[in-house]
């Protein structure tokens, strides 16, 4: 019995030693076949379930198998693991292509991040251009605000200038008041002579002609020659008008009296003062030269050139430009009374003109001459001014004449002056045109402007002696001529 039970073990032994041999080389073949199936994993290469355990060989006699022989029908464990390793690899296959895709999706966003790198560096580059840039203009803006701190220095020291200036300017202009009030005080002295000397000639007329002659020249040299008078004469400019008259006008009548009276024929030709120059030319005066008036409605003596020549005469000057020694640049005061020199340049005075021309109907004649001995002449039908009230506003009639119609434009116009503005323009005319005048916006003549030798001008604006309509206002003529006459023809 016992013998028969090893035999059976023996048998099971060599059975299942048999069939373990048959199992690993199925193993071996299945692990070929796997290997050549996916042969990129042979780092998943198992080896034989064989090098993992021991075989034992039993050597038993040979015996006849006269029993039954058991065969277990279970399914190897081994193929279960052969499965199961294919299901890994199939896993791991697909997690490799999913990682290659990765791959390849962060070789792309490599590619992309390259190109944003080259833009990065260009960016760099020029932000590197850009901060030179800016480090210039910085410099730039340095030197600037130095330049300008420079700048306001010389302003300030240039305002300093001015400051003293004008500080000059106002003593000045406190001393031309000062003259200015002993310039009135001169006036009412020869206002008050002229009375006086007409007076006296009205008494020497009353007189017999014998006994006057030997007393009419002491009454003038009592009048005209007081000492301290000459004195304050000299001290006056020799362009104001009334010192000009007294120092050139006043001392030449002095013989020009007695002869007169001297000549039996005198007591038919009165000798002022007149209504105006026509008024002395009625009288029997032919002689161009000054005469004494006094217009009607006013106790204001004036002494005036009177054209008797110009046909028909009876021409009273008002205003006369021929060789620029008289400078017009003057301000309102000035133009109120008069300046220059009665014989020469002059300037009338807007009051003096007021009471003039409104005492009847005058009409205004100019006269003009250019560098070449061109002569033309703008007459006007009526002609008179408003009085200071009202600015010495211009009334003009109707133009006739061969010069161009150049002052029609400034009728209606209040006169301007360097510290009177009443033209309508934003500026100031006199300040430009260098002189005044009944200034519109701002002239098409300027006849008080400054005269410029040889005709054409330069300067920065128009402010020659110009009337548009003969040469233009870049001309500036040599010769000027304003006279008025009465006119009966014509009505205000």
């Amino acid at each position: 019995r016992i013998m028969m039970t090893t035999k059976f073990i023996c048998l099971m032994l060599v059975t299942l030693v048999g069939v373990t041999t048959s199992k690993g080389q199925e193993s071996e073949g299945n692990d070929k076949e796997t290997d050549q199936e996916f042969i990129y994993m042979n780092r998943y290469k198992r080896s034989s379930d064989t090098q993992d355990k021991c075989t034992y060989t039993f050597i038993v006699p040979q015996q006849r198998v006269t029993g039954a022989i058991c065969v277990n029908s279970k399914e190897p464990e081994i193929l279960l693991e052969n499965r199961v390793n294919k299901q890994e690899l199939q896993l791991l296959n697909n997690e490799l292509l999913k990682q290659k895709r990765q791959i390849e999706t962060l070789q792309q966003l490599v590619e992309v991040d390259g190109g944003i790198v080259n833009e990065v560096k260009l960016l760099r580059k020029e932000s590197r251009n850009m901060n030179s840039r800016v480090t210039q203009l910085y410099m730039q803006l340095l030197h600037e605000i130095i330049r300008k701190r420079d700048n306001a220095l010389e302003l300030s020291q240039l305002e300093n200038k001015i400051l003293n200036q004008t500080a000059d300017m106002l003593q000045l202009a406190n001393k031309y008041k000062d003259l200015e009030h002993k310039y009135q005080h001169l006036m009412s002295i020869a206002n008050n002579q002229s009375m006086i000397i007409a007076q006296l000639e009205e008494h020497c007329q009353r007189m017999p002609p014998i006994k006057p002659l030997p007393q009419t020249p002491q009454p003038p040299h009592k009048v005209y020659q007081p000492p301290s008078y000459n004195r304050i004469n000299n001290q006056i400019s020799t362009n104001e008008i009334q010192s000009d008259q007294n120092l050139k006008v006043l001392p030449p009548t002095l013989p020009t009296m007695p002869a007169v009276t001297s000549i039996p024929t005198s007591t038919d030709k009165p000798s002022g003062p007149w209504r105006d120059c026509l008024q002395a030319l009625e009288d029997g005066h032919d002689t161009s030269s000054i005469y004494l008036v006094k217009p009607e409605n006013t106790n204001q003596l004036m002494q005036v050139w009177c054209d008797q020549r110009h046909d028909p005469g009876g021409w009273t000057v008002i205003q006369r430009r021929l060789d620029g020694s008289v400078n017009f640049f003057r301000n309102w005061e000035t133009y109120k009374q008069g300046f220059g020199n009665i014989d020469g340049e002059y300037w009338l005075g807007l009051e003096n003109i007021y009471w003039l021309t409104n005492q009847g109907n005058y009409k205004l004649l100019i006269t003009m001459e250019d560098w070449s001995g061109r002569k033309v002449f703008a007459e006007y039908a009526s002609f008179r001014l408003e009085p200071e009230s009202e600015y010495y506003k211009l009334r003009l009639g109707r133009y006739n004449g061969n010069a161009g119609d150049s002052f029609t434009w400034h009728n209606g116009k209040q006169f301007t002056t360097l510290d009177r503005d009443h033209d309508v323009y934003t500026g100031n005319c006199a300040h430009y045109q260098k002189g005044g005048w009944w200034y519109n916006a701002c002239a098409h003549s300027n006849l008080n402007g400054v005269w410029y030798r040889g005709g054409h001008y330069r300067s920065r604006y128009q402010d020659g002696v110009y009337w548009a309509e003969f040469r233009g206002g870049s001309y500036s003529l040599k010769k000027v001529v304003m006279m008025i006459r009465p006119n009966p023809n014509t009505f205000h």
